[in-house]
């Protein structure tokens, strides 16, 4: 460009960081063509988050249930900068290091006392992957002919090909289900439907060779957080443990204290043969999964047989970063700032989920620890364009909740402050009345 005769460069003004990402990245769950731009968060810290523009939301989901201490936790910081500057990575095969051996220490502190290994890897699918791998092969090296999973109804358990056989959300898997394993599903209890689960389940333990019983524990996540009967899981359990089939409790999304308890487990009486976790393992700051068993299933692993071994691994298992984050946040999740902040939210949702069940507009509504879920009383697709308005709405006004069809649930992080609940509160109330609105406008015409 010239101006009065001189060449002039105008200064260069990078594309955004949403403009960039279209080039080149593929996001979960996500249909490109339908939605090619997505918001590019720029930082995060406590309970809030950033995007490029400027705007900021309340988190009121952790971020998928892994940041429960809250975006940048100046201890879980620090620890992990300490971490980097002494080892920030070293292949756990042949090798062992600190912070992977004072985790284990600090976990078992909290875990059920008849947990007694701990197997590292990467994520979510992979722990539950590892559970679904150690119930198969635990039969196999004692010689069993047990090659049949058991699973309840509506569970997700993730995104490799054992956590898929075992999950039964066909959004997810539809692509796939020729190549799974075999799996028999079994109803949830509820309280109501008890007596004819535990009678499916023995006659499903009659007349097949079941290895292992995966489940979630007392609430299946992805499924809309669906609550289902304690007593009804504690009877499937124990018939379970008495046909020696190898009881997998995934606790991905409720471990660390979601369910007001440091694990759902610790409701029931009949404590998991094996154990899956991630998510907030790691307080939201490095990915990491662990996978953790009692002595009896290790002790079918431990010969001289080398192929009795669980020929299991990722490059990243154990890793120390990760470690370093996972033992600042079971320190957090230990503290007393935090406890009282569990029961705080705990309280506040109650209190919410009781004016809840009063509105027109909202059919069930579930209720335990931090986690609160409200089903709408309408028809809407999971995916679909009433469920991204929704989404929409809720983004509009600063909040970050992610509905999952027509349930929208409220998973904070523990350090929320009450007025962000109350502004969370308040705008699920606006969203309910525009429907409502609508509602009347179409019973009117």
């Amino acid at each position: 460009m010239k101006l009065f005769g001189k060449s002039l460069t105008l200064p260069f003004t990078k594309p955004s960081i949403s403009k960039r990402d279209q080039k080149y990245i593929w996001h979960p769950l996500t249909q490109h063509k339908l939605n090619p731009e997505l918001l590019a968060i720029k930082s995060a810290k406590g309970a809030i988050l950033k995007d490029e523009s400027g705007k900021t939301y309340i988190d009121a989901i952790a971020s998928w249930y892994t940041s429960m201490y809250g975006h940048c936790h100046p201890e879980i910081v620090k620890k992990v900068k300490a971490q980097m500057d002494t080892l920030d990575q070293v292949v756990f095969s042949g090798f062992t290091h600190e912070p992977a051996v004072e985790l284990s220490e600090k976990l078992m502190e909290i875990l059920p006392k008849n947990q007694s290994k701990l197997f590292f890897n990467d994520n979510g699918s992979t722990a539950t992957e590892i559970g679904i791998k150690m119930a198969l092969q635990y039969h196999h090296n004692q010689g069993n002919d047990r090659k049949v999973m058991l699973a309840l109804e509506d569970g997700f358990h993730g995104d490799t090909f054992g956590a898929m056989s075992v999950s039964s959300l066909s959004v997810y898997n539809g692509a796939f289900e020729d190549h799974f394993i075999k799996v028999i599903r079994l109803p949830k209890p509820d309280g109501q439907n008890n007596a004819e689960v535990i009678k499916q389940l023995k006659s499903v333990l009659k007349e097949n060779t079941i290895a292992g019983f995966i489940y979630e524990p007392l609430v299946q996540g992805a499924a809309a957080m669906k609550t289902y009967d304690l007593k009804g899981l504690e009877e499937i359990l124990k018939l379970c443990k008495a046909q020696d089939v190898i009881c997998v409790a995934d606790e991905v999304m409720t471990g660390f204290g979601k369910t007001g308890k440091h694990f759902a487990s610790d409701y029931l009486s009949q404590k998991p043969d094996v154990m899956c976790l991630s998510k907030a393992l790691s307080a939201g700051m490095v990915g990491m999964g662990i996978t953790s068993c009692t002595k009896k299933v290790y002790k079918a692993f431990y010969a001289d047989d080398v192929a009795k071994g669980l020929f299991h691994g990722h490059t990243y298992t154990g890793n120390p970063l990760a470690c370093a984050a996972a033992i600042a946040g079971i320190e957090l999740l230990q503290s007393q700032e935090i406890q009282d902040s569990i029961k705080t939210i705990m309280s506040l949702n109650q209190l919410f989920a009781d004016k809840m069940r009063k509105h027109p507009m909202v059919g069930e509504v579930r209720q335990i620890g931090v986690i609160l879920a409200l089903d709408l009383n309408l028809e809407m697709e999971r995916y679909g364009n009433a469920r991204d308005e929704m989404f929409q709405f809720f983004m509009s006004k600063g909040i970050f909740l992610r509905p999952l069809g027509k349930t929208i649930y409220i998973l904070p992080p523990y350090i929320i402050t009450e007025a962000q609940l109350a502004k969370i509160y308040a705008v699920i109330e606006d969203y309910l009345s525009i429907i409502e609105e609508r509602a009347l406008k179409a019973l009117s015409v």
